[in-house]
């Protein structure tokens, strides 16, 4: 696949009106894969036309039909997860299994949100009052758009649009100008499966796209994953022009390890939650955490399983650790490193200047040492394969440091102590908690989403609560006269 990509607009794929391209660039190589158009509020203009037209008929169809292509869906992406897993790590560099877990997530949206029949289902409550009944329905509010981020080109779209059509909306994607190869072949397989014109559609573009649907009239709610500043733009210009939305921003996840944690299993998943994928998702671990005497032997632990990591082509089977996205994000890392250097961490391992035979944006894990709280390293978003190693006195110390942090995505805790593990989660402000898990990456069926600057809006995604989202409830209140009621019998059945 290369050229210039094609929009996926009313089941066929048209021409951009773009007149700007951006390359797409394989980050272990360096070659140019194609080239995504910078579409234009003109090419939105024509996708929202599509989808809400689509949505006069889609919306009346018996949800139990509105999922068959779905199920159908689910089928063709078993089929090609490989070849998916490929463009994957081709476009964003992670490795061949980070790549089919990325795809394999998204079948599992898929999977649950064909259950729409019992997701949606309303509620009932007869004689409410004297002979009134109430009945809640669920129903789709129309065309919907989603802004999706690079370091997830498949799972992320899916948490979205196979509830929002799987409701009775309609939609509208703009994959990351980045990483549009892996959704242009998802778009060959949905145009397989039976969709009616206009219900899903797809423009690529950067800022112009997105502002088009911040701003389009049609546009009922918006979804959105990205870096904080850009999720707290899109939150508030989407919500002063009256949509709904749902804005996943950044994280700076704390991961807590006690004395009595079992020191092999717990840090290797420590460590993995640092470096999967780069460290460029929004649930990797970014401080560890040593508690007491667990700090030292967290520090020996973390150098020996660094020590095994692998830097390459994510095609390569030995390859452990792929490139960061772009040449922008390697020098963005390098110089929180920098700052992080300069307030006083200690570098233990330097990732900088990696040995490999690509010549792509590869960094190797880097592992700063007495990281203190107020630092750079403490508070922001590193977005790469960077460690910081934190010491404290108590679990209690950990908890207020994990607190004070303007995010709240998620948190960690090791340790072989049920009561410790209790009150960690009691107290902590992310909303996603793990107790001996590294990611603690809630299935589809669960809600997903932080808190503080980590999440913009009232409803979390995924599940029921994609559900809360896509749809408005209507109550209807019923009464019934009596009176009468004899003479509407037919007359075969009236005695003499």
């Amino acid at each position: 696949m290369s050229g210039f990509l094609k929009n996926y607009v009313n089941g066929a794929f048209v021409e951009s009106k773009a007149k700007e391209k951006l390359d797409i660039i394989n980050p272990a190589t360096l070659e140019v894969l194609g080239q995504t158009p910078l579409g234009t509020r003109e090419d939105v203009d024509e996708a929202v036309k599509a989808a809400k037209e689509a949505f006069k008929t889609w919306s009346k169809v018996p949800v139990v039909d509105r999922v068959q292509p779905l199920f159908k869906l689910k089928i063709l992406l078993d089929e090609n997860v490989d070849e998916i897993a490929t463009l994957i790590v081709k476009e964003h560099g992670k490795t061949f299994k980070e790549a089919k877990g990325d795809i394999l997530r998204g079948i599992q949206m898929v999977e649950v949100a064909t259950g729409m029949p019992t997701i949606m289902q309303g509620e009932n409550l007869d004689n409410i009052a004297r002979d009134i009944d109430c009945h809640v329905t669920r129903r789709p509010l129309g065309v919907f758009g989603g802004i999706t981020p690079f370091n997830f080109p498949s799972m992320v779209p899916f948490w979205f649009w196979p509830f929002a059509i799987a409701s009775g909306n309609t939609y509208v994607l703009k994959p990351s100008e980045r990483v549009p190869l892996t959704q242009m072949k998802i778009f060959e397989l949905i145009q397989q499966i039976g969709l009616p014109k206009g219900v899903l559609n797809m423009v690529h573009g950067g800022k112009d796209v997105v502002n088009g649907l911040l701003d389009h009239e049609d546009i009922k709610g918006i979804n959105f994953v990205g870096s904080t500043p850009v999720a707290k733009y899109v939150y508030q210009k989407g919500s002063h022009n009256g949509k709904r939305v749902q804005a996943l921003g950044g994280a700076k996840n704390y991961i807590v390890m006690l004395p009595d944690a079992p020191i092999e299993q717990s840090v290797a998943a420590m460590v993995d939650s640092c470096l999967g994928c780069a460290g460029e998702r929004c649930l990797a671990g970014s401080v560890l955490v040593g508690v007491g005497e667990a700090y030292d032997r967290l520090k020996e632990q973390v150098l020996k399983e660094v020590g095994q990591v692998v830097v390459g082509d994510g095609l390569d089977v030995k390859t452990t650790l792929g490139p960061v996205i772009s040449a922008e994000a390697k020098s963005r890392i390098e110089k929180d490193i920098e700052a992080a250097l300069s307030e006083g961490a200690e570098l233990l391992v330097d990732g900088r200047n990696p040995k490999t035979k690509e010549k792509g944006y590869f960094l190797a894990p880097t592992v700063l040492d007495k990281v203190k709280p107020g630092t750079t390293m403490a508070q922001k978003e590193i977005f790469g394969p960077v460690i910081g190693l934190m010491q404290v006195g108590t679990l209690d110390e950990a908890i207020e440091i994990l607190n004070s942090s303007n995010y709240a995505n998620t948190t960690s805790i090791f340790t072989s102590n049920g009561g410790a593990a209790r009150k960690f989660v009691a107290e902590v402000a992310p909303s996603m908690v793990g107790v001996n898990l590294g990611v603690p990456a809630p299935m589809a069926f669960f809600s997903f989403g932080g808190s503080k600057d980590s999440f913009f809006g009232d409803v979390k995604v995924h599940g029921k609560s994609s559900v809360e989202f896509f749809t408005e409830k209507h109550t209807t209140m019923t009464r019934w006269y009596v009176e009468g009621m004899n003479d509407a019998v037919s007359p075969v059945w009236k005695s003499e």
